[in-house]
């Protein structure tokens, strides 16, 4: 058997692996199809996500599933007021040679020292402990006393956060928002959905998770992720829709009314590396029109900063970038 045929087949069976991971996302995580499938689209392409939504909608309960799937290093953070970057990063501890009576300084790694790392309402602790967290995210190391400690491969944060109750806590800044490649926003659950939940959660139902995907795996994915056909007149798109939400260059009137700030080249960037990985959970190995759409609110809405008279008029940025979608022209060539 030639080596094409080989990788051929190792990437079907790291694909059909990828369908098990949702089946057993199933078992504990009533509904939220789209929030699912937006994590994944994340974690194939490599970035950090950041699931927003009211208390309830099994947030946590979701990224700790995903974490029980897959053979990797796992570990959850609950962020409160008065968490130090320290309890997040590590630090050094005085320790002593029992041979030599020696003294010396060690390093001791923190939660973030991990393949998966739960940020448990990351909106509640201070800016100092969030800017240390997201320093890891972006640098993938860390650095304590003049030394470098890489982060272990793969790494990715999945943090939560409520955006009802503001009371004590401490919104992420949008420049430190645009480190997270997809925010996505989880909704209520349908009524058929909710008394599901009801079934299972009041029940003696207990679903047993099992390790169907394994860090090879998920970094061969990774690696395919990067090798998805997309042409060029989609590229062409893709720009023209980054730069429609900035006020300067809008092909928008309702940017031109309501944004104050629009994506900066990161976003074009992440619209590029989801829509191929929306591309490859189907199966498909070329990129289409519908994969751009499909993960264009959860990469822009966080990226984009309305004015006051958005604020005014209820105009969020998911309206945004409906109007968005149906303002810029789209490509033409049959391809996408």
């Amino acid at each position: 058997m030639s080596d094409s045929t080989n990788e051929t087949t190792q990437v079907l069976q790291a694909l059909s692996k990828l369908a098990l991971v949702g089946q057993q996302l199933d078992k504990v995580v009533v509904g939220q199809q789209v929030a699912k499938r937006q994590l994944l689209v994340s974690i194939l392409a490599g970035g950090h996500c950041l699931l927003e939504g009211v208390p309830g909608l099994a947030k946590t309960l979701m990224v700790s599933a995903l974490g029980k799937t897959m053979a990797l290093g796992f570990k959850r953070v609950q962020f409160t007021p008065d968490l130090m970057p320290s309890d997040i990063i590590g630090t050094e501890i005085l320790e002593t040679d029992h041979k030599t009576g020696d003294r010396f300084f060690k390093f001791q790694q923190g939660p973030v020292f991990t393949n998966i790392l739960l940020a448990d309402e990351i909106n509640r602790t201070p800016p100092k402990t969030q800017a240390a967290l997201l320093e890891a995210m972006q640098e993938r190391r860390v650095s304590y006393a003049g030394q470098d400690h890489l982060l272990p491969k793969p790494f990715f944060v999945l943090a939560t956060q409520n955006p009802v109750e503001q009371a004590g806590t401490y919104p992420l800044p949008e420049a430190q928002l645009d480190r997270f490649l997809m925010l996505v926003r989880m909704g209520y659950p349908s009524a058929e959905e909710e008394t599901e939940i009801l079934r299972r959660t009041t029940g003696t139902f207990d679903a047993v998770l099992e390790e169907v995907l394994q860090a090879d795996d998920l970094v061969q994915l990774q690696t395919l992720v990067r090798t998805i056909e997309i042409a060029e007149p989609l590229l062409d798109y893709i720009t023209r829709l980054t730069r429609s939400t900035r006020p300067q260059s809008s092909q928008s009137a309702t940017v031109d009314e309501f944004v104050r700030w629009g994506a900066g080249p990161r976003a074009g960037q992440a619209l590029v590396l989801c829509a191929k990985a929306n591309a490859l959970l189907d199966g498909r190995f070329s990129t289409l029109l519908d994969d751009v759409k499909a993960v264009a609110h959860s990469v822009l809405r966080h990226r984009i900063l309305v004015n006051f008279q958005a604020e005014a008029q209820q105009m969020d940025t998911d309206k945004i970038i409906d109007a968005l979608l149906e303002d810029v022209a789209p490509p033409t060539s049959p391809l996408v």
